[in-house]
């Protein structure tokens, strides 16, 4: 009975120790996947614009590109240590958004530190974004991206650059980026509206070509910016 008694115990202390091992493996994978962020801006601008998009992204990179992105994406406030928790920070909207000194101070800490930001122009966001990017880097100016640049050659290739997505001025596409010290820190997508092209069918009927280009543009985005 004793002998009985003893091999219970270590059976079961056995069993408590693998089942503490196998709840913290899980919870580390639960607790710390990739994240991403949306930017929570002042100003007056719908920075939730889209609120589909970002997660449709997420899952499409899941799938695609095998990253292991957590599925919500989260809401960060510019001025906020947190930034430096996401590797890449989402902007879009349409209207104003403004920056104070403590958020231009925190963003170009971020910017200068390995973080990357992408800007989904909705359309009516392009001067703002312009004159507040100037306060953050104001020693940069927007460049247009070439075409051989490899934010274009990640997973997939865009071999004419950003795609057309969404109709506004009649103009062509452009991807525009800051490079700080010759490093893409942020790529702006201007006159495309990628964002449009990741929210869910519904939203915008876009055809399903032109959801899939998109939201391949978008993985590449991801992909630089977690690489490099």
């Amino acid at each position: 009975m004793s002998s009985c008694t003893e091999k219970y115990k270590v059976n079961t202390a056995l069993h408590k120790v693998v089942l503490v091992f196998m709840l913290g493996v899980f919870s580390i994978f639960q607790v710390f996947p990739q994240q991403v962020a949306t930017l929570e801006y002042r100003g007056g601008g719908d920075w939730y614009a889209n609120p589909t998009a970002v997660p449709n992204l997420i899952h499409f990179c899941n799938e695609h590109i095998s990253t292991k992105i957590d599925p919500k994406p989260s809401v960060v406030k510019p001025g906020s240590v947190d930034i430096f928790n996401y590797p890449i920070l989402f902007i879009t909207g349409h209207g104003n958004i403004l920056f104070d000194e403590d958020e231009v101070s925190n963003l170009r800490n971020y910017l200068t530190s390995g973080g990357f930001i992408h800007i989904s122009d909705n359309y009516g966001l392009d001067k703002f974004i312009r004159k507040e990017f100037k306060k953050i880097l104001p020693e940069l100016e927007f460049l247009e991206v070439p075409f051989k640049h490899p934010i274009y050659h990640q997973k997939f290739s865009f071999e004419k650059g950003v795609p057309k997505i969404h109709e506004h001025d009649g103009k062509s596409p452009q991807g525009f980026g800051l490079f700080y010290q010759g490093q893409l820190v942020c790529f702006y997508d201007y006159e495309s509206d990628l964002s449009d092209g990741w929210e869910s069918q519904v939203v915008h009927n876009n055809p399903p070509e032109v959801r899939l280009k998109a939201l391949q543009m978008g993985a590449n985005i991801i992909q630089f910016a977690f690489t490099n």
